[in-house]
């Protein structure tokens, strides 16, 4: 499973999902259903736009995680 990291960056920087919309020109349907985990594909550009706006390497903000992994609560 990957998990994604959006929400901690969001809330380093105390920044809304409107105001990363705005910012990014990613969709804000797509950016909620990031920040919740829920989303099922995303798009090399908005990977990208993510990336270079929070100047984080995609390792940062998304992580392959072993679903049978007690830390994650998932089996």
């Amino acid at each position: 499973m990957i998990k994604c990291h959006l929400s901690r960056f969001m809330g380093a920087r105390k920044i809304k999902i409107a105001e990363l919309a705005r910012a990014t020109d990613i969709h804000r349907n797509m950016l909620t259903l990031l920040y919740f985990e829920n989303a099922k594909r995303i798009e090399f550009d908005a990977i990208e736009k993510l990336c270079r706006y929070f100047n984080c390497s995609i390792q940062d903000l998304f992580e392959i995680v072993d679903e049978s992994d007690p830390a994650t609560g998932i089996k």
